[in-house]
């Protein structure tokens, strides 16, 4: 049996065990497992990796994703320039482990984003400066995009909320929520912008994928934007992640 699983806390938001489940069943893949792991403290990797031979491979979301690295062996190219990995590839031989990290948010986000990318699409704002927010402004830059990062502290190069004036706001065509705000249980919660100045022009990504729509993608719809759901990245990384875990070249 070869298993695989999921690493972050906590997990009550998670879709991955559904999908990989359902997955397993629809295409009669009878030798895996998949299970979430909740690690309170990341510590505890070292110990839930070494206790499982049949661990082939884990999932990372929040708050892991870049902390993570500091357990890895090898490191893709792509997640080390973002400094992001959020899957783990666990190879087993003569009683040695190896663990070699992915960023699959990569292909789950250029995925999600390649329909709407046209020649009007010149200006981006990342809401959150989190490893997922990292791979956003990676995938947006390789578009040729201009990206601006909003946090809710002031860092260097970085706007706040409060800098998001109507200004910024009719300059930029597609604003991307990076952060957990709206994400269950806590649905009601939404990025500080100002919805109002929204229109028909502008399009909003939310990574967030539970519940599908979330309150800042159902705002943003009642003013006219374009949306997109979280839904279809996470199907996206998901068969990257597969992918990684089964091609014996990557």
């Amino acid at each position: 049996m070869r298993k695989f699983g999921l690493i972050g806390y906590p997990l009550g938001h998670s879709f991955s065990k559904k999908y990989f489940t359902e997955k397993f069943l629809t295409e009669n893949i009878s030798d895996c497992s998949y299970d979430n792991y909740a690690l309170k403290n990341l510590d505890e990797f070292r110990e839930l990796v070494a206790s499982d031979d049949e661990l082939s491979g884990l999932n990372i979301t929040i708050p892991y994703k870049s902390e993570i690295i500091r357990f890895l062996d090898v490191i893709d190219s792509e997640a080390e320039e973002i400094g992001a990995v959020n899957v783990i590839k666990i190879r087993r031989t003569d009683r040695q482990m190896k663990l070699y990290g992915y960023n699959s948010d990569i292909t789950g986000i250029r995925d999600s984003l390649l329909p709407i990318i046209e020649d009007n699409v010149r200006n981006a704002l990342v809401l959150g400066t989190g490893g997922s927010s990292r791979t956003v402004c990676h995938v947006l830059k390789k578009f040729g995009l201009k990206v601006d990062m909003v946090s809710r502290e002031r860092k260097p190069g970085v706007l706040i909320y409060s800098d998001i004036d109507s200004g910024i706001i009719d300059n930029t065509q597609l604003i991307i929520n990076t952060t957990p705000l709206g994400m269950f249980p806590n649905t009601e919660g939404r990025p500080e912008i100002n919805y109002r100045k929204l229109n028909s022009r502008h399009i909003l990504f939310d990574l967030v994928y539970n519940p599908e729509i979330t309150t800042f993608l159902r705002m943003g719809a009642e003013q006219g934007c374009s949306i997109i759901s979280g839904i279809k990245m996470l199907h996206s990384q998901a068969e990257k992640a597969w992918e990684i875990w089964n091609n014996d070249s990557l």
